[in-house]
Order: structure tokens, then sequence, then C-alpha cells
């Protein structure tokens, strides 16, 4: 039997806007109600990277490494205090870039539940959202 991880997964709805909207976007402020209790907050908007694989020596021992590169996205996250498997309705508003307002998007999703180092270990729940132009998604 293999050893469970001591790691704990921040009780958040995450937020990530699109490469292809970012621009347009100034500020996000996320409403989210879960089991009869919601938390809403402006985002700490900052700025998404995709991590790029550098090359490895030739050792077989050697490990390879890579670098953080910005991928033009933006995210955020809003404390849920406790995040359970029930569903969730989110409400994404905000100003864009000239001062004007974005729409109002909405989504009623359920949060993702999975066991990355096993049956034996805990459920990890993640709740995770994308907006770009087109509207609000579970990503």
């Amino acid at each position: 039997m293999s050893a469970c991880p001591a790691i704990a997964v921040a009780p958040v709805v995450s937020l990530t806007v699109a490469a292809d909207y970012a621009p347009m976007v100034k500020t996000i402020h996320v409403k989210a109600c879960q089991d009869g209790k919601c938390h809403e907050a402006e985002l700490e908007l900052r700025p998404g990277s995709v991590a790029v694989p550098q090359s490895c020596s030739p050792e077989p021992s050697s490990a390879c490494s890579a670098v953080s590169s910005p991928d033009g996205t933006l995210y955020g996250a809003l404390s849920m205090g406790t995040l359970t498997a029930s569903p969730i309705t989110a409400e994404v508003t905000g100003s864009d870039a000239t001062g004007g307002i974005l729409p109002v998007r909405t989504l009623d999703f359920k949060p993702k539940s999975a066991k990355p180092w096993g049956e034996q270990c805990q459920t990890v729940i993640t709740a995770s959202l994308l907006l770009d132009a087109h509207g609000l998604r579970q990503s």
C-alpha cells in the first residue's frame, strides 16, 4: 500500500480569462453559491502561464526541467471556505478595459471530484471556470 500525500487543495472557485478575451477585461467580480452559502469578491487577476519543457541532460539519473512562460490568460480565485461536491451557481460580472460593463455571465455546475493518488487516498474537489467572449463554462 502506498502512502497518501499530505496535500490539501484550496477550497476555491478558480476563474481563467481566455487569452483572446483578457485584453478586454479590467475587473472581474465573482459570486458563487453552494449548499446555501454565498461568497463573492472582486478577484485579484494575475497573468497566467504554461510550463515550457527545457532540454534534459543525457545522463540516465538526471532530471528534466521546465520554465514558466506567460500565455496571455488571466486568472483569479474566490475562496469558498469549504468546497463540497454539491452544485455551484456562479455569476461573473466586471468592467472592460474602456470602463464599460462586461455582460453578466452565470453558470450552474458541479465541481469535479478525483482521486489522483489512488482510491485509498482523499478525494480532491476542484471548481474551475473559463470566461471568454462567448460566455462562462466549466474547465
